[in-house]
This record gives structure tokens, C-alpha cells and sequence, in this order.
């Protein structure tokens, strides 16, 4: 497997746009359309939130179906919480974006990213979608990502060509996210796409499977948003023999490539998280399961606690000891140990005397390495998150005046 450049078009046979429609206040891409005129295996995840948006609404039936080929997101509103004629203008979007490519309304995904409550100015979307239609090339990806952006201050993109039952495939993904992240999903909106040729049941799998590891394993600030949106576009472009199960030989394969890209857009969302100066990475071992470490590492991960004494550098190890323990997690405190940086804090659920010196330039990194040993058992899990700032207060203050 290696990373390559081209982003979410750097798959076979797919188009992307990126225009500039006049949603946003900054006057930067706003409305992006994917497609791919080879019908494709799909399959998605979306926000657990009550709320759920309306462009969430309309693409649930889309995933349903198991397959589509395009997607259409705007940024700068999140059509949430706008009520039936919210659910009208998602359709709306779907609509016309499926009748300009020449596909069935149900052929295509409905995003949408910004404030909550406010409804999409329709004139402009409307604009913006037969443009993005018309611009549509495998050239188009910069512009196709910057569309999807809101508070990001950098773009977040991966792709990977990899072998794939004898043939050569490639994955590509793009992600939007820097605040009101959290697992199940997060302010996330990601799309992906792969010329690999899967069923659709097979690739649903293979998603909950990279997502665990990946997007499910990051926070920033604890806030689910209504909107989260995450969906996978397969169109067989590569040529393989088509995966129709896990039990396929080339099924590992693929899972460990769509697992690599959103791995990488993962981290990039929380290194990008609002106001963060810090990127920590969270390690439970030691646990009695799978299941223990990631609530163990996500509990540490969540708490304000934590985060804000990284920002300001002070090593309070007993913050994240504290964290662990009301966690939920079995853990036996006299076969405990905590490291920051490789640095061992503390030891049998004791101060451990660590080097202030050392320790110090450890919390001054920008990336810190925490690991934590329960004592209990031998699973392990893996968790990002970032620290709090001031500017991360700044920046949610006043986001929507």
C-alpha cells in the first residue's frame, strides 16, 4: 500500500466540483457534487443525534438501497432542525442533482455543514449545484474538498493504491471536522470513494469495521453533531474479482486500505480540532477487553480535566488516573502504570518520581503519547483527541454572529 496524490477523484472513473455559491459568509467553495458515472456499491454512517438533519434524513434512504453514485454537500448551513421545509429542500438538492447527471433521485447522498436552524437560501444552492454539475472533472478535487470545509483551517485528504485480489485499487477520502467532534460519528462529514469492486453488504461491513479504529476513536470536545455523515462509494473500476463477504481472501486487503484513509482523515479532524495546540494520543493496555481499554481511553480522552491541563503543560498525572477510574473500566490499581511521553508518572497506582526537567519537554511537544496499563488483562485500544484552549472558547463563542 502506498499513499498517492489526486485526491477523492484519484480513484478510477470519478468526477468532482467544487463551487462557489454564495452560502458562506466568506465568499470561499460552498456546494461540491462526487459522482461516478459507473454505478456503484454504497454504504454509510450517520449521526446518532436525535436531531438529525435534514440532508441525514434524505441519505439514510439512499444507504438503504446499497447503492449510488453521487453525492451533493453544501457547507456554510446544516438544514437542522428546519422542519418540513428543511426535508424539502434536502429532497430538492437530491433532485436535481440526480435529474442533471441523468440518475434516480435515490442514486444520490444529501449533505449539509454549518449553523443549525437556519434554512438553506435555495436560489443559491440551486445555482450552485448546476454549476458544480457542469464543472465536474477528475481534475476537480481541490476544489471539491475546500466546498465541503466550515471552521477547518486546513484540508483534510488521503487516498492509498493498494494490490487487491491481483489487480491494483485505489481509496481516496475527504473530511470535513474540527469541532463538535465526537464518536458516533463526529461535526463530521467525510466522503469516500474506491474503484475496488465490493458488494454492497460486504463493503456496509468493511466500513463498521475502518470506522471502529478510526473516526469512532477521536474526540475534540465531546458534541455530537446533527449532521454527521459518512458515506463510502465503490464502482469496480479496479477490475478485481467482486468481494462479496468477509470470508473473501481479498476482503482483509481492502478493509485494511479504507481502514488506513480513515485513520489518516481521523487524526488530520483532530489535529485540526478548534483552538488546539496540542495532539494527544490516548493508549489503554493491559485491559480485560477490547471494549474496557477504548472506555478507559476515551473517559481520559473526554475529560476537560485533562485536556485543559494539557494546554497549560502541567503534568497532573492524577487527572487521567481519576479518568480512568470512574470510566467503568476494570482496572487493579497495585498493577497500574501511567506514561507521558515514555515517561513513567506513576507506578502501582503511585506517584512514580518522574524527572520535572524531562517531563517538562515532554509536555511542551506539540504531540504527547499517553499510555496507561490496567493491570488486568492483555487488550488494547487506541484513542486521539486534542487539548482545550482559550481559542477554542473564542472561536465557539460567537460562531454564529
Amino acid at each position: 500500500m502506498k499513499a498517492i496524490q489526486g485526491g477523492i477523484t484519484a480513484p478510477k472513473g470519478f468526477k468532482a466540483a467544487g463551487v462557489k455559491a454564495g452560502i458562506k459568509k466568506s465568499g470561499k467553495e460552498d456546494l461540491t457534487v462526487i459522482y461516478s458515472p459507473s454505478p456503484c456499491a454504497a454504504a454509510a454512517l450517520f449521526t446518532t443525534n436525535s436531531f438529525a438533519a435534514a440532508g441525514v434524513q434524505v441519505s439514510r434512504k439512499v444507504a438503504a438501497k446499497g447503492t449510488a453514485q453521487a453525492v451533493v454537500v453544501n457547507s456554510g448551513c446544516a438544514n437542522s432542525c428546519t422542519g418540513d421545509q428543511g426535508l424539502a429542500d434536502a429532497k430538492a438538492m437530491g433532485h436535481l442533482t440526480a435529474a442533471l447527471l441523468g440518475l434516480a433521485d435515490d442514486d444520490v447522498f444529501v449533505a449539509s455543514t454549518g449553523i443549525i436552524g437556519v434554512n438553506l437560501p435555495m436560489a443559491k444552492v440551486i445555482d450552485g449545484i448546476r454549476r458544480a454539475v457542469a464543472e465536474l472533472s477528475e481534475t476537480g478535487h481541490e476544489k471539491a474538498l475546500q466546498g465541503i470545509m466550515t471552521t477547518d483551517t486546513f484540508p483534510k485528504v488521503a487516498a492509498y493504491e493498494f494490490a487487491l485480489g491481483g489487480e491494483t485499487a485505489r481509496v481516496a477520502g475527504i473530511a470535513k471536522g474540527a469541532g463538535m467532534i465526537h464518536p458516533n460519528l463526529a461535526t463530521l462529514l467525510s466522503f469516500v470513494t474506491t474503484d475496488a469492486a465490493i458488494s454492497p453488504a460486504a463493503l456496509k461491513q468493511a466500513l463498521a469495521a475502518a470506522v471502529d479504529v478510526s473516526f469512532n476513536s477521536i474526540t475534540v470536545d465531546g458534541d455530537m453533531s446533527t449532521n454527521d455523515t459518512l458515506c463510502v462509494l465503490a464502482n469496480g473500476q479496479a477490475g478485481n474479482k467482486t468481494i462479496e463477504s468477509p470470508a473473501d481472501p481479498a476482503y482483509g486487503e481492502f478493509v485494511a486500505a479504507l481502514t488506513a484513509v480513515c485513520t489518516d482523515l481521523a487524526k488530520l479532524v483532530v489535529r485540526d480540532g478548534e483552538g488546539a495546540t496540542k495532539f494527544l494520543e490516548i493508549t489503554v493496555k493491559g485491559a480485560a477487553s477490547y471494549a474496557d481499554a477504548k472506555t478507559a481511553a476515551m473517559a481520559v480522552a473526554h475529560s476537560p480535566l485533562v485536556k485543559t491541563a494539557f494546554f497549560g503543560q502541567d503534568p497532573n498525572w492524577g487527572r487521567i488516573l481519576c479518568a480512568v477510574g470512574y470510566s467503568g473500566a476494570k482496572v487493579e490499581p497495585v498493577k497500574s502504570s501511567l506514561a507521558l511521553g515514555g515517561i513513567i508518572v506513576a507506578k502501582n497506582g503511585m506517584n512514580a518520581a518522574a524527572d520535572a526537567k524531562a517531563l517538562q519537554k515532554v509536555m511542551a511537544a506539540k504531540d504527547i503519547a499517553v499510555e496507561i496499563e490496567l493491570g488486568v488483562g492483555s487488550a488494547s485500544a487506541t484513542v486521539w483527541t486534542c487539548d482545550f484552549s482559550y481559542e477554542y472558547v473564542k472561536i465557539n463563542a460567537d460562531y454564529s454572529t
